[in-house]
């Protein structure tokens, strides 16, 4: 309520209204925080009128409302975990959309495939929450899977929790390519930027950009490798290399690395303020044994265990099909705990 009232206190400015862009961003602001406050009146409520209903059943002895308060409870207990969350969702960038990159690691054929187990995992997590997916980037491994694919997730907090899955994500599956059946261990590595708005934007010389155009890879088709629609740009100053080719249209590859080279530089520029760093990217660590964030075990049991919260689960395929909130949240609480400390 106190942030509240500052921002309508700031909205009632005489200057403010000299920059039509400031005031609609605090009026956006002020928007966010009544939704808030509207969401937790909601909920305090129903929570009154469950507690009523509680009493009500015990004092008549009726046993024929137990299915439905315990209906209602799960029911809370998910909207008070998710307005928590958005709570917890308070840096600067938290609100953007996000650019997820994914690179294989150690294991050749296994990890590239593990990438694309991966690419669907976060494709299916995003669109669960009704969050806009763009494929930027793709390049397809030679014999299976990705070698490395960037996406764009679009929605209202997509930064903020995509930032908690950045590092090394390890897996270990008896391989589908080994004649043998053999347990293989595979590594992939996700980085997360938030993308460029306008407030963000980094002003770019375009005499400090070298653009090549050259002959999209991959399999098949009637386009690919006939025309020069893929597009790499070099940011000449800082060395930053950005590439897409997902597009047919190189105007269109063209427009998709520059919003990649934008997130980019203003991570570089965040890595400058060395103080900020882990707000942006975090360190990312070698691809590799010892590094990994999470592991996803499918032989010889089923597991999915995020080492830095300790949070596990059994159900490895319900994870894969997008059920990732769960670790989200913890590290969420976890990166709240350590900050109050």
């Amino acid at each position: 309520m106190v942030k509240l009232e500052k921002l309508e206190k700031e909205i009632n400015r005489a200057d403010l209204w000299d920059d039509p862009a400031e005031a609609q961003k605090l009026m956006q602001e002020i928007t966010r925080q009544k939704d808030r406050i509207d969401s937790y009146e909601e909920l305090r409520q129903e929570t009154e009128d469950l507690a009523t209903l509680w009493e009500l059943a015990l004092e008549e002895e009726d046993s024929s409302l137990e299915e439905e308060i315990e209906k209602a409870v799960k029911k809370q207990k998910k909207q008070f975990s998710q307005l928590e969350l958005e709570i917890l969702l308070n840096g600067p960038y938290d609100r953007s959309n996000a650019i997820i990159t994914l690179h294989s690691g150690a294991g050749g054929t296994e990890s590239q495939d593990w990438v694309q187990m991966l690419y669907r995992m976060y494709v299916r997590w995003a669109e669960r929450r009704g969050y806009k997916v763009e494929t930027l980037d793709l390049l397809p491994g030679e014999e299976a899977g990705i070698k490395s694919v960037t996406i764009s997730v679009g929605g209202e907090n997509a930064y903020g929790y995509a930032k908690c899955e950045k590092g090394v994500h390890r897996l270990v599956r008896i391989s589908p390519f080994d004649a043998s059946g053999r347990r293989h261990t595979s590594f992939a590595s996700l980085e997360v930027m938030p993308e460029v708005n306008e407030d963000m934007a980094i002003t770019i010389d375009p005499e400090e950009l070298k653009i090549d155009t050259y002959r999209s890879g991959g399999a098949g088709g009637q386009h690919v490798n006939k025309t020069d629609s893929a597009v790499r740009i070099t940011h000449l100053p800082s060395g930053t290399v950005v590439q897409c080719q997902s597009e047919r249209s190189q105007i269109q590859n063209k427009a998709y690395a520059m919003r990649i080279l934008q997130a980019k530089l203003l991570q570089l520029k965040r890595k400058q303020q060395a103080a900020e760093l882990s707000e942006i990217r975090g360190e990312l660590n070698e691809i590799a044994w010892g590094s990994q964030i999470r592991s996803y075990v499918f032989h010889p049991y089923s597991m999915v265990k995020d080492h830095r919260t300790n949070v596990e689960t059994g159900n490895v395929n319900v994870v894969m099909d997008g059920e990732i909130d769960q670790f989200i949240s913890a590290w969420l609480q976890h990166q709240a705990g350590q900050t109050e400390q």
